[in-house]
């Protein structure tokens, strides 16, 4: 089955690259899988227009411990045979039943279906900590091949801490493979540090920085490259000419510049500036010994470690609140450098959808896998956020309720997914991104009016069958305590009518664009009727730091809310 960019699947990624990606379609991968963290997958649903998903099934119901999951994948991979089969049969003799090989057998299937759905000149970037890092090399060495290892590129994630008893952990590793020799390959640059850019003080006659280096080089050639020129001779101080030939190139051309011996590429050089004559020391007017004028160039290109892209800390504007979130920037170079624009970017365990974010604003064409129900809230907001609501007229969503029984369904079977899909539904982020207490506060709302200051809506989600008034008289106390001035209550069933009287009894909400009930009740009856949310205009909730700071061309106006896709 062919693969649909830009698509977004909710589910186990191995099933979903087996069953809905097809060979040699994607670009560049990125993926930043967890460790140990314990995840369950969640149950998978139709896509939208009602087209029936492929059943899917509990992979691994604790991933990293071992098990029958892990044993029963462990002897795939070695009854498949080939390289992979004696990587995994080796590492499972050394690390027997432990955490990491369970970690290892999970990991591995999948990096065999992503190398399937590489193209030729596709490349994949697999971020990890050093916990297991040496041992995905291995698996990536025996999957796509020790020869296509291109680099272990070292990312400073944190600054300096102490650590007990050794030295401080602070980077990440990300292993960089292609799949052929035949990459493709972008030359991206970053700005050069002031020390270096200090080395440049000469100015030349068309403003360029320039500094000067050695155009010789120390040992005696017998060819063009020790001849005497313009005077100077380079073998009598056991020297020979060095050529900078990226300078020649740029002037005529590879070709063009093979052609040339040495002593036509110096005169090449020397009349197009690029040579510099000292006056000689002895002060009798004559050259001293002509040295190559070096530009600063528009930056350094990329090297493999990057201590120059920060991580996501508590003031970044980008900062969405999930624990794994990487920097947008990290992502932006990788991109850059190993996709063009209209690839097809892949991210299967996208998490809050930096990868996809990226790739969307770099004009890349994007797939999006998660397995919870989180995720893909979060990301949908994002997008909304960037970009839009008219974002999703490109996107295909797949594993999410798409009727009142698939939603029944995912309330009953998992109480945490219904809550984050049905907040993400009402556009808001769940404001809880992890299992527990949640004080009565599923998501959060905030919008301006009249008045200037943000304001808030409470979001609170009852995936339970059994409703009473209580729920309302709850979420009253919530949006009291939290100084907010909505409510906003979703139910899985139709709610009583005294439900109704209680939430009426909160009034209205007026402001100089209406008038709004302060406390709603939402059914997902309502969510697929895709009934409006009559509430004021809100803003962008990764933005609260006042009108200033909203977009307004994505604040739409009220009366006009529509709910997410």
């Amino acid at each position: 089955m062919p693969s649909k960019p830009n698509a977004l699947y909710c589910g186990d990624n191995l099933a979903i690259l087996r069953d809905r990606i097809a060979d040699e379609s994607v670009d560049l991968i990125y993926l930043d899988p967890p460790f140990n963290s314990k995840r369950d997958y969640n149950l998978i649903f139709r896509e939208r227009g009602g087209k029936k998903a492929a059943s899917q099934e509990l992979v691994f119901g604790d991933t990293w411990e071992w098990n029958e999951n892990a044993d029963d994948a462990c002897r795939m991979l070695i009854e498949s045979g080939g390289m992979i089969a004696e990587v995994i049969r080796a590492l499972r003799s050394f690390l027997g039943t432990s955490d990491m090989m369970a970690y290892i057998a999970m990991m591995a299937p999948r990096l065999v279906e992503l190398r399937r759905v590489l193209k030729d000149t596709g490349s994949i970037y697999l971020h990890c900590d050093p916990t297991a890092s040496h041992y995905l090399k291995i698996v990536m060495d025996a999957v796509f091949g020790g020869q296509n290892f291109k680099n272990e590129i070292v990312w400073k994630r944190t600054s300096s801490h102490s650590a007990a008893k050794r030295w401080g952990d602070i980077h990440d590793t990300i292993l960089f493979y292609s799949k052929t020799d035949t990459l493709t390959w972008n030359e991206v640059l970053t700005p050069h540090s002031p020390e270096y850019t200090a080395r440049y003080r000469s100015i030349d006659a068309t403003g360029r920085a320039w500094a000067d280096d050695n155009l010789t080089a120390s040992g005696v050639r017998r060819g063009d490259s020790g001849a005497v020129w313009r005077g100077f001779d380079v073998t009598a101080k056991g020297l020979h000419w060095k050529i900078n030939s990226k300078a020649v190139e740029s002037i005529i051309g590879p070709h063009e510049a093979r052609e040339l011996s040495t002593t036509e590429k110096l005169d090449l050089l020397d009349s197009h500036g690029f040579l510099h004559w000292p006056t000689s020391r002895a002060g009798n007017g004559k050259s001293g010994f002509p040295r190559f004028k070096r530009y600063l160039s528009d930056g350094c290109k990329i090297q493999d470690i990057i201590t120059d892209i920060p991580p996501i800390n508590s003031q970044a504007q980008e900062r969405l609140g999930y624990p794994t979130q990487k920097p947008e920037a990290l992502l932006e170079r990788i991109i850059k450098a190993s996709s063009n624009p209209g690839d097809v970017i892949l991210d299967p365990f996208c998490g809050c959808g930096t990868a996809v974010q990226v790739a969307q604003e770099l004009n890349r064409r994007w797939i999006g896998i998660d397995v919870t129900h989180l995720s893909l809230a979060i990301i949908k907001q994002r997008l909304a956020s960037s970009f839009g609501q008219n974002v999703f007229k490109s996107i295909t969503v797949v594993g999410e309720p798409v009727t009142e029984e698939e939603a029944i369904a995912l309330a009953s079977s998992d109480k945490f997914g219904f809550q984050c899909w049905a907040v993400g539904r009402l556009g808001a982020p769940p404001i809880e991104h992890k299992r527990g207490a949640d004080r009565g506060i599923d998501g959060r709302i905030y919008f301006h009016d009249d008045f200037g200051t943000p304001k808030q809506i409470i979001i609170s989600v009852k995936a339970g069958e059994h409703i009473g008034p209580q729920f309302v008289r709850e979420l009253r106390g919530v949006v009291d305590r939290e100084k907010a001035e909505m409510g906003i209550l979703v139910l899985v069933k139709e709610s009583t009518s005294e439900m109704k009287r209680e939430a009426a009894q909160l009034g209205m909400y007026k402001t100089l664009g209406g008038s709004f009930p302060r406390l709603q009740i939402f059914t997902i009856r309502d969510i697929f009727a895709n009934r409006p949310l009559t509430i004021p205009g809100r803003i962008n909730p990764y933005e609260r730091k006042g009108p200033s700071s909203v977009r307004p061309e994505l604040r739409p106006a009220p009366h006009q809310l529509r709910l997410l896709p």
